[in-house]
């Protein structure tokens, strides 16, 4: 296979999706992104870039929209099943982030980025997924759920912790999936509380909820999360059943648990799902590879799903752009990346107990920890953050 002009389809156009196709657009691939959603999906939860993410960023060019964008929380505050105050710290005291060097941007703006940053180079087909794949010796038969066949070099599932890409080529996700415990209810609601570049964390055991509010908006993000032995599959399908889980779990609860629930059901994007991990023994088989949350999914108790996102999508790319042969590429990537991988999806370890407790003695650790924190900004952030060294990119194809 001809590196330099091979075609490439990557499926996904939320974060690493955009991003590796970036990168193999500038080594000389070409790359077309096939996203299900109709179109690009805006807004969204605020999510964080740091640590050798950052680096990426700027080897990308797009480390100045991503300040302009940032949202920059100032606060949080922990409270008490009656709503009382336990501790307000810096938020990056909690998540092991570097102020003035971390960006926190919304997701769907850090998706709007990448996109403004790939649409004129890349074929983006929006409406339509991969139904079948067909690998053979020469490249990969598609066929999209739209009946249209195509044949590429390559594919790139980039599609998320649900990835159709990895089921496809790797079997049902069950084996692979990581339950950490916990479900999780997120959507917008009208900030009717006061708040601005702040979250507000409300915990007894078992259960939490959070409301954070981002500058310049009248909105709010809400979220309710619910400690469960067992992963509720069986509501992953049913957005009724999801809202009724929810609600029954929260019933009884004060503060402003009633008014959230009640957004909740009033709310049109609302996102439930359980609290998980990925991991797979490799990330790659045949001509299709995994990146992203499809491959390594670390969860959101680490903050670094999108971070893995953009340095996974950088380090695919690359190494497909020195290897000539797929195959040694593909291995590549993956012994050079595995490691930051794993110690950034160790990170749960760290942050678990931090934000949700589930034992009235696991909370009152967790709040004595929060009171003998300050309001001050710490200077550096956590190690597994930097945990991968940057690979200089290599000379851009001439083209012709």
């Amino acid at each position: 296979m001809n590196t330099a002009k091979g075609t490439v389809l990557v499926s996904g156009a939320s974060i690493a999706g955009p991003a590796v196709a970036f990168w193999l657009r500038r080594y000389g691939f070409s790359v077309t992104v096939v996203e299900k959603a109709g179109g690009l999906r805006g807004g969204g939860y605020p999510i964080d870039v740091r640590g050798t993410a950052l680096e990426v960023a700027g080897r990308m060019g797009i480390l100045p929209r991503l300040h302009e964008a940032h949202i920059e929380t100032r606060l949080l505050t922990f409270l008490d099943s009656t709503g009382g105050e336990v501790a307000s710290v810096h938020p990056q005291t909690v998540v092991g982030g570097v102020e003035g060097s971390d960006v926190e941007v919304r997701r769907g703006d850090l998706a709007e980025i990448l996109y403004g940053a790939t649409r004129d180079d890349v074929e983006y087909v929006f409406d339509d997924s991969i139904d079948a794949l067909e690998q053979h010796e020469n490249g990969v038969e598609v066929t999209f759920r739209g009946g249209t066949r195509r044949a590429f070099d390559l594919v790139v599932g980039a599609d998320g912790l649900h990835s159709r890409t990895r089921e496809l080529v790797f079997g049902p996700e069950h084996p692979y999936h990581r339950y950490l415990g916990y479900c999780f209810a997120g959507f917008t609601m009208p900030n009717e509380f006061g708040l601005s570049r702040e979250g507000v964390l409300w915990n007894v055991p078992g259960r939490g909820a959070a409301l954070y509010a981002v500058k310049g908006s009248e909105r709010i993000h809400g979220f309710l999360v619910a400690a469960r032995p067992e992963p509720p599959y069986e509501v992953l399908r049913d957005p009724q059943a999801q809202l009724d889980l929810v609600a029954a779990t929260f019933d009884g609860d004060g503060w402003e648990i009633p008014a959230m629930v009640t957004a909740m059901r009033d709310a049109d994007d609302l996102f439930f799902d359980t609290v998980s991990q990925i991991h797979l023994p490799r990330w790659s088989s045949g001509r299709i590879a995994l990146v992203g949350d499809a491959a390594y999914a670390p969860s959101f108790l680490t903050g670094q799903g999108s971070s893995l996102a953009l340095v996974g999508a950088y380090m695919l790319a690359r190494a497909l752009a020195v290897h000539r042969d797929h195959t040694a590429a593909f291995a590549a990537y993956e012994d050079d990346t595995r490691g930051f991988v794993e110690v950034n999806q160790a990170q749960v370890g760290v942050g678990d107990a931090a934000l949700f407790p589930v034992t009235a003695e696991a909370l009152a650790r967790r709040d004595s920890r929060l009171r003998g924190l300050t309001a001050s900004v710490p200077g550096t952030g956590r190690p597994a953050h930097t945990a991968l060294t940057l690979p200089e990119p290599i000379a851009e194809p001439q083209r012709g």
